[in-house]
């Protein structure tokens, strides 16, 4: 029978993997606690926040097709947020001087206000959620995240 190796006689390749699985396991945990509390506290869905969030960061609007590019979703996902949106007066869509088919959909002053209070309340959860890292551990790991993403220019 052969003994286990220790964890430093593994190849790193095993450590690299435990990271993501660890990884994976945060992502996983932060993403569904925050679907729950957008769910139960603002009758809201994290897509429907993902594109309100991409539309604040652009005020004067973006196309549709530039949305879905945006956010890595179809096209067709965009357009029913948009649409539910739109009927509830936080988003609008309008016609790109020029070209008949795009579109352009921003935040109304109204889509704004109720993304400030969703925006708010993200940053309290994620806050709470990660609350037992210090200042420094949070830069630490956002440092290493990085570096992981530069590696292979993703």
């Amino acid at each position: 029978m052969n003994p286990q190796p220790q964890p430093d006689q593994e190849p790193l390749s095993k450590e690299r993997l435990r990271l993501w699985l660890r990884i994976l396991k945060l992502s996983s945990s932060v993403q569904a606690e925050l679907r729950r509390r957008l769910r139960d506290n603002h009758d809201t869905t994290l897509p429907r926040f993902d594109v309100m969030a991409a539309l604040s960061r652009y005020p004067d609007g973006l196309k549709m097709s530039e949305l879905s590019d945006y956010l890595k979703v179809s096209n067709g996902n965009i357009t029913g947020i948009i649409d539910r949106l739109a009927e509830e007066g936080l988003a609008l869509r309008v016609a790109v001087p020029g070209d008949r088919r795009a579109m352009i959909a921003r935040l109304t002053p109204k889509g704004t206000k109720a993304f400030a209070d969703l925006a708010q309340h993200h940053e309290e959860w994620i806050d709470d959620r990660l609350g037992n890292l210090t200042r420094e551990d949070a830069k630490t790991l956002t440092r290493l995240l990085n570096k992981a993403l530069d590696d292979r220019n993703t």
